[in-house]
């Protein structure tokens, strides 16, 4: 029976194991725009947000 790993130890061994680099930029752009919309939603951080865009 195989462990339970968490997301991210699944996510390293891929590309770790696939050499598959060119990913990593991918998945920082996408996890910060997630923080950028649950954050600009309705917090005390939005002005600063939209002064980005």
């Amino acid at each position: 029976m195989a462990r339970n790993k968490p997301l991210l130890g699944e996510l390293w061994n891929f590309l770790r194991v696939r050499k598959a680099w060119w990913l990593t930029p991918i998945i920082i752009m996408l996890i910060l725009a997630g923080a950028f919309i649950i954050f600009g939603q309705s917090s005390a951080l939005s002005p600063f947000i939209y002064a980005l865009f």
